[in-house]
């Protein structure tokens, strides 16, 4: 049932996106609407602008508690950690505190949700199950990704389906959000500067299941096993996916050999197995077969024809700055990975690419996480070509991999393109994906990996 908020008094706890799409949708059904924030109001102009003009009050620069007891709902962005003392309060005083996303579902109405979670990879599959529902029906796609929940429903658009992914911030505030369809694509330790440890983490994840009935569906990955568990606790019936044999209720790869190109198999409880060609290079790499897989049965389970989901990916374009291919001259890709901002992503990337003949140009470097980056070493032989350094932490990086391909530091990303295109021959790929920050050279990673675009496409041959 959607919340009764005509008259009511809402507090909306952080004014990042999220927080302002509640605060708006809020004052959009009556409600008398406050929005807190630690940051004062110079900081925060353009959502301060936006809000004041939907009459919405303000108390910024700081949270005062008495705010928080004296509303009848507070509604807090993800990035607001809920053992906040104020929220605490709240709470000890029978407020309820709800996450945007819970918000925002009580006003779906019948409408599906298909939510996906997970430690990695959960931008990706979302935005290719949404893909996959689109080539059959009209589907929202947005949540941790892109646009909130809330812009959503405050758009008035009508859609068959919502395709949402989820992080374990949102899923701390939900209470009777139910899935259709949730996936937990895989659980590794994040975050732990907000939880007290990978149990508490879990736990937040575990959230995404809490809620569904018979009837409904919940998606884990077969390779893991805590993840599975939480999965099975769900009332819905469980399907996996993974690599291996196929089995009933799941969809599995049978030949996990990079670049075998084996169809995925999805085998439903009733009817014949189907299969599933992954043909784009967007979803080049083990990780991305399994993203793939996790979104087909998202999309299968809710009944996109077989067609449609091969035609869907097949025509998947990819996620910018995740192992993008932003130009293609002379035989040479030039693929922007720069979301790869550790070095664990940096060895997704690196392993998408398939050993035998060296032909990556590699471009890494960047303000470091004080991570080691010895763990990339099992990956350059019969794999890198060349490695071309850039920023803060060119030094470091040098000195771990600097033995294992011909090396040389570049500076900037200007120069390593230069590089790049001298080294680079048909048949080769320049691989931008710096295992660390952008901070030193860029705003973010989405400027610096533009500027790798801007630089790949313009003048002369590579």
């Amino acid at each position: 049932m959607e919340p009764e908020l005509q008259g009511r008094r809402v507090l909306v706890v952080g004014l990042a996106r999220s927080g302002v799409a509640a605060a708006r949708l809020a004052a959009s059904k009556g409600a008398r609407v406050t929005v807190t924030d630690r940051r004062a109001a110079t900081e925060l102009a353009d959502p301060v602008r936006e809000l004041r003009a939907a009459g919405v009050s303000f108390a910024l620069g700081g949270h005062d508690v008495k705010d928080f007891t004296a509303s009848d709902l507070v509604v807090v962005s993800p990035g607001v950690p809920l053992l906040l003392p104020e929220i605490a309060e709240a709470r000890r005083q029978g407020v309820p505190v709800l996450a945007e996303v819970e918000l925002a579902w009580r006003f779906l109405g019948a409408t599906p949700l298909v939510a996906i979670t997970g430690t990695n990879g959960k931008s990706t599959t979302t935005a290719l199950a949404g893909a996959l529902f689109r080539q059959d029906r009209r589907a929202f796609v947005g949540g941790n990704l892109g646009t909130p929940l809330c812009e959503h429903v405050l758009s008035g658009r009508p859609v068959d389906v919502v395709v949402a992914e989820l992080s374990s911030f949102q899923l701390e505030g939900i209470e009777r959000l139910r899935p259709r369809v949730a996936a937990l694509l895989n659980l590794t330790p994040d975050h732990l500067d907000r939880y007290r440890d990978l149990r508490a983490y879990a736990e937040a994840k575990a959230r995404i299941f809490m809620n569904q009935q018979a009837g409904d569906f919940a998606v884990a990955n077969a390779r893991d096993p805590q993840a599975l568990g939480l999965a099975g606790c769900s009332r819905g019936e469980l399907y996996t996916f993974g690599f291996g044999p196929p089995v009933a209720r799941s969809v599995r790869d049978p030949d996990p050999t990079p670049g075998a190109g084996a169809p995925l198999v999805f085998t439903p409880e009733r009817g014949a197995p189907e299969h599933y060609l992954v043909r784009t290079r967007a979803l080049r790499g083990r990780h991305n077969r399994e993203n793939a897989m996790a979104a087909v049965t998202c999309a299968r389970l809710l009944g996109v024809p077989g067609t449609a989901v091969q035609r869907g990916l097949d025509e998947f374009p990819g996620l910018p700055h995740r192992l993008e291919l932003v130009a293609e001259r002379a035989g040479v890709e030039w693929v922007n990975d720069s979301k790869a901002t550790n070095v664990d992503s940096t060895q997704v990337g690196l392993a998408a690419f398939p050993a035998g003949k060296p032909s990556v140009v590699l471009v890494m470097g960047g303000r470091g996480k004080r991570a080691p980056y010895a763990p990339l070493r099992e990956l350059f032989p019969g794999r890198v070509k060349a490695l071309l350094t850039i920023g803060e932490d060119a030094p470091a990086v040098e000195r771990e991999l600097g033995d294992l391909c011909p090396t040389e530091g570049c500076g900037d990303l200007r120069r390593a393109v230069a590089r790049a295109r001298a080294l680079a021959q048909p048949g080769d790929v320049v691989l931008l994906s710096p295992a660390c920050a952008s901070y030193d050279q860029f705003r973010n990673y989405e400027e610096r990996g533009e500027a790798f675009r801007r630089l790949a496409s313009e003048g002369g041959q590579p």
